[in-house]
C-alpha cells in the first residue's frame, strides 16, 4: 500500500547537464554555459544537485520526488536522507531494477564507478523525463530538451518522422524528440551508456485474475477508492495551502473531492474560461467547489492574452505540444503560483478508466476493417490523413526512406502483455499521451512558474491498479469510466457523475476566424516562416481562409500548425 507523503517541495530543481565520454567533460559543460558540479575523468554533471552514496561508488544527479520516502527511509535507516539521496542508495542496493523500489517522479543520471558505466533512470509513467544525444564520440544529457540544446555539436536539423507523428498527433510519441540527434528515455526503463542497452524494470500490465473477474463493480470500487485516497493524499503538503485545477470533469472533481477532506491547508482550486461568449464549464466546477467549500478561483483568457502568451509557453516546453489547453496551462499556473507551490490536476483518468477516445476504436473494431493502426492515429482527429497535402514534397519523399509511422503502434497491439483491446488501448494512452503529452505538458508549463504539479490519477500504482479491473468495469458499453463514477459515488453531486465527457471547449475555430487571423497569417506566411520548409504554403494559406471547410475541428489543425511555428522560434530556429 501507499505510504506518508514526502516533504513538500515548492520549487521544481535546476535541469540537469551532463557530458560523457569525451576528453574534457569539464570544459564541454563550460562552453554550455553550465559550470560543473561534480566531474571526473569522462563525466561531468551541472546544474541539478549531486548525491553520493556512502560508499562513493555511486554518484547521481538530477530530479527526484520520493512519494515513499518516508518508508525508504527506515528500510535504509536514514531519517535524515532527502529523496535524492535515498535514490542513489536504492541504486546501489538494486542496479538498474532501483526504479522498482523508488516510487514518484524522478529523472537522473547515474555514474556507476564499479560498473563504469552511465545510467539514465526515468520514473515508471514518466512523470519526468530525461534526454541524450551522441556527438562527436561522447554522450550529452540533460533532463530539459531546450538545455541540451545548448551543448556544441548538436544539430538543428529536425527529425522527419517525429515531425510526421506530432502532425498526426498533436505531440511526438515514443523515443523520438523533433531533434534529430536527439533521443528520449522511455518510461519505466534505464540506458545503459555507453553501449545504448535499455532495460525495461516496470511496465503495466494487465493482471485480471479470474476470482477478480467474478467480483462485483463495488468490491472493485471500494478497492479502487481506498488507491485514491491515498494516491492525493501522498500528493498534499504537510502543511500549507496547495491547489487543484479544477475543469468541473469528472477526474478533477474526484481528485478535488479527496483533497478537500485531507489537505492540512486551505485548499485553493483554479479554472479557467475564454469570454462569456464561449460555451464554458463553469458552472460544473463552481458547482463543486461550492460543494467543498473551496477558495474558487475563475480566470478568464480572451484571445488576445493566449496570444501574447504563446511564445513563452512555447519555451516552456521540451517538444512542442499541439494542445489548445497549452498556453490556458501555463497561465492557470501563474494564477496558482500566487497562492501555493503545489498543484493537483485530475490527468490521468481517461487513459486509465476508460475514457472517451476508447468509444470509438471499439465501435470500430466491430464495424470497420480498417487496420487497428490507422484508426488509433485517426481517432486524434488531427492532420494524418492530410499529410500528402500537407507536407512539402521535399519532405514527403525523404519519409519514404523511413518505417511508416504506423509501425510505432504495432507494438501495443499484439496480445502481449495485454490481451483486453480496451486494456491495448488504455497501455498506448499510458506510455504515449500519458508521458510524452499530458504529463510533460502540465509538469514543464508548472515549472514554469516554481510550483510542483501532482497528477494523483497517474501514480503508479493507480495505474497497475487500472490494469486490474475487468475491462467491462472501465467501459461499460457507452458508459465511460464506470468504476471510478463508482467509487466517487458518495464524493460527488450527481449532476457531476452523470454528465457526459465534453472536454475543455477552447474556442480555436473562432479565434482564427476572427482575433488570431491576423497574427497566424503573419507568422505562418510571412517570408520569414520557419515552418516554410516542412509544411506547404498554399495549404496552410486555403487552411487560414477556411476555404471549402465544414469540419468543426478545422481550427484544432491551424492551431497545431501555428503551435509549431512558434516553437521553432522559440527555440531559435
Amino acid at each position: 500500500m501507499f505510504t506518508k507523503p514526502a516533504k513538500s517541495k515548492s520549487s521544481y530543481p535546476t535541469s540537469l547537464l551532463g557530458v560523457f565520454g569525451v576528453e574534457d567533460p569539464g570544459s564541454a559543460l563550460s562552453k554550455a554555459g553550465i559550470e560543473p558540479t561534480w566531474s571526473n575523468g569522462c563525466v561531468a554533471f551541472g546544474g541539478a544537485p549531486v548525491w553520493s552514496s556512502e560508499s562513493g561508488d555511486v554518484i547521481v544527479s538530477g530530479e527526484a520526488i520520493l512519494d515513499n520516502a518516508d518508508e525508504l527511509r527506515q528500510r535504509l535507516e536514514r531519517p535524515q536522507s532527502t529523496d535524492g539521496e535515498l535514490l542513489t542508495e536504492i541504486y546501489e542496493c538494486h542496479g538498474p531494477k532501483a526504479g522498482l523500489h523508488a516510487l514518484g517522479m524522478y529523472a537522473v543520471a547515474i555514474w556507476d564507478k564499479h560498473r563504469s558505466k552511465l545510467i539514465l533512470l526515468r520514473d515508471g509513467v514518466g512523470a519526468r523525463t530525461i534526454y541524450f544525444a551522441r556527438v562527436g564520440g561522447g554522450i550529452r544529457f540533460s533532463t530539459r530538451l531546450r538545455t541540451l540544446r545548448q551543448v556544441p555539436g548538436i544539430s538543428c536539423d529536425l527529425s522527419l518522422p517525429a515531425l510526421r507523428n506530432y502532425l498526426s498527433c498533436a505531440f511526438v510519441p515514443g523515443e523520438q524528440t523533433l531533434w534529430r540527434d536527439i533521443q528520449e528515455v522511455r518510461p519505466g526503463t534505464v540506458v545503459e551508456l555507453p553501449e545504448g542497452r535499455v532495460v525495461s524494470y516496470w511496465e503495466p500490465v494487465e493482471t485480471v485474475w479470474d476470482e477478480a473477474s467474478e467480483q462485483s463493480i463495488d468490491v472493485h470500487a471500494t478497492r479502487l477508492r481506498g488507491f485514491l485516497e491515498e494516491a492525493v493524499q501522498v500528493c498534499l503538503p504537510k502543511s500549507g495551502p496547495v491547489g487543484v485545477f479544477l475543469s468541473g470533469g469528472l477526474d478533477s472533481s474526484v481528485v478535488t473531492a479527496i483533497a478537500a477532506k485531507q489537505a492540512a491547508g486551505p485548499l485553493h482550486t483554479f479554472a479557467i474560461h475564454f469570454g462569456r461568449e464561449f460555451p464554458n464549464e463553469l458552472e460544473f466546477s463552481s458547482l463543486v467547489a461550492e460543494h467543498y467549500k473551496t477558495r474558487h478561483h475563475i480566470i478568464e483568457l480572451p484571445a488576445r492574452v493566449i496570444r501574447d502568451t504563446m511564445l513563452e509557453t512555447m519555451a516552456a516546453l521540451d517538444d512542442p505540444i499541439g494542445d489548445p489547453l497549452t498556453t490556458p496551462n501555463l497561465i492557470l499556473g501563474r494564477a496558482a503560483a500566487r497562492e501555493t507551490g503545489v498543484i493537483l490536476n485530475g490527468e490521468g483518468g481517461d487513459p486509465c478508466f476508460g475514457g472517451p477516445k476508447n468509444l470509438p476504436m471499439l465501435l470500430h473494431e466491430l464495424y470497420s476493417g480498417e487496420p487497428r493502426e490507422a484508426a488509433y492515429f485517426r481517432s486524434f482527429q488531427k492532420c494524418y490523413d492530410d499529410l500528402p497535402g500537407l507536407l512539402t514534397p521535399d519532405v514527403h519523399s525523404a519519409l519514404g526512406k523511413h518505417p511508416p509511422q504506423e509501425s510505432l503502434i504495432e507494438p501495443f497491439l499484439s496480445n502481449e502483455p495485454t490481451s483486453s483491446y480496451l486494456h491495448q488501448l488504455m497501455l498506448i494512452n499510458v506510455r504515449l499521451k500519458g508521458a510524452d503529452h499530458i504529463l510533460t505538458k502540465v509538469n514543464n508549463l508548472s515549472a514554469a512558474n516554481g510550483i510542483v504539479a501532482r497528477s494523483p490519477l497517474f501514480d503508479r500504482r493507480i495505474v497497475e491498479a487500472a490494469f486490474a479491473i475487468p475491462p467491462e468495469y472501465k467501459q461499460s458499453g457507452a458508459l465511460e469510466k464506470a468504476v471510478l463514477k463508482r467509487a466517487a459515488a458518495d464524493l460527488l453531486p450527481e449532476a457531476i457523475l452523470n454528465r457526459p465527457k465534453s472536454g475543455m471547449l477552447v474556442p480555436v475555430q473562432g479565434w482564427f476566424k476572427k482575433d488570431l487571423r491576423r497574427y497566424a497569417k503573419s507568422m505562418m506566411l510571412g517570408k520569414d516562416a520557419r515552418i516554410r520548409p516542412y509544411l506547404n504554403q498554399s495549404t496552410v494559406a486555403e487552411w487560414l481562409n477556411y476555404e471549402g471547410c465544414l469540419w468543426p475541428r478545422h481550427g484544432v489543425k491551424l492551431w497545431m500548425a501555428l503551435t509549431l511555428e512558434v516553437w521553432l522560434r522559440a527555440n531559435g530556429v
